[in-house]
C-alpha cells in the first residue's frame, strides 16, 4: 500500500518515467508480492554476532547489508537455492513468502523460518513497453494498457496474501517449521545498516537524491499516519481477537 501509494499519488511514477525514457521504455506497476519473509535458517539467530560467516542467499542492496553484518551474500537464481541449501553452497536463503517457500520446500532442510524481512516491504512487479511504441499509441488504448496493469497490481498482492495467509499453517503444523522474528537489536542494525547503504547509492547520482529524497520524505508522512492505519488496527484488533 506505502509503495503503491507513493508511485501513483507521490512523484514515483514521474521519476519513473524519467529514469526509464533514457532507456526508450515506460513502466507501470503490474504485481506485487508484498511484504518477503526473513528467511529460513538452520540455526536461530539469537545475538548479530550469529550472523557472522553464514553464507546467506539474498540479492541486491540487501546483500551489501548482509556482508556488512559478517555475513556472506551469495546471489543464487531462485531455482538453485534448494540445491544450493542440500549442497551446503549456502546456509541460509531467502525467497517471497510462505506459498512460494512452501512450494520450494525449504522446510526440508531448514526448519527456522524468520520474518518479516528487513529487505522488501513491497516487491513490485512491472510492465514495460517500447517508448516509441507507447508514444504512437492513441489515448484511449494508453488508457486500457495503464487499466490492465493497475487490475494485476491490485489483484496480485491480493492473492498473495491469501495464499501466504494459507500455506503459513502448514508449514508450522504439518512440517514442524519453527516460526521467529529477528531479535530488535539485529533488526536495529539491520535497518542502519540499510540506511548507510540507500544513501550511499542515492549520493551516486542527481537523480538517485531526488528519487531517495522524495521517497523519504513520503516515507516520513506515511509512518506518522500508519498507527491510525492498518497497522494500528490490526494491533487493536489482536488485543481482543488474539490473532
Amino acid at each position: 500500500m506505502e509503495h503503491n501509494a507513493w508511485i501513483q499519488f507521490g512523484s514515483g511514477q514521474e521519476l519513473w518515467n524519467e529514469i526509464y525514457s533514457e532507456f526508450g521504455i515506460r513502466a507501470f506497476m503490474a504485481g506485487n508480492t508484498g511484504v518477503q519473509m526473513g528467511g529460513w535458517l538452520q540455526k536461530e539467530i539469537d545475538l548479530l554476532a550469529d550472523f557472522r560467516g553464514l553464507k546467506i542467499r539474498i540479492p541486491g542492496l540487501a546483500a551489501e547489508v548482509v556482508n556488512r553484518m559478517g555475513a556472506t551474500a551469495v546471489n543464487t537464481p531462485g531455482g538453485e537455492i534448494m540445491p544450493a541449501l542440500q549442497a551446503g553452497v549456502v546456509d541460509t536463503a531467502e525467497w517471497v513468502g510462505p506459498w512460494n517457500d512452501l512450494a520450494f520446500g525449504f522446510y526440508k532442510v531448514a526448519k527456522h523460518y524468520y520474518g518479516p524481512g528487513f529487505h522488501e516491504r513491497s516487491t513490485c512487479g512491472e510492465l514495460m513497453i517500447d517508448l516509441n511504441a507507447w508514444n504512437k499509441l492513441p489515448k484511449d488504448l494508453q488508457n486500457i494498457v495503464f487499466t490492465a496493469s493497475l487490475t494485476t497490481n491490485s489483484r496480485m498482492p491480493s492473492e498473495y496474501f491469501a495464499k501466504n495467509a494459507g500455506s503459513l499453517p502448514v508449514l508450522l503444523n504439518e512440517h514442524n517449521v519453527q516460526l521467529h522474528s529477528f531479535p530488535d537489536d539485529v533488526l536495529r542494525t539491520m535497518y542502519t545498516l540499510s540506511q548507510d547503504v540507500v544513501a550511499e547509492t542515492a549520493s551516486e547520482g542527481e537523480v538517485n537524491r531526488r528519487a531517495h529524497d522524495s521517497w523519504s520524505q513520503f516515507r516520513h508522512t506515511s509512518m506518522e499516519y500508519q498507527p491510525l492505519s492498518d497497522l494500528g488496527f490490526t494491533r487493536n484488533r489482536a488485543l481482543t481477537l488474539g490473532t
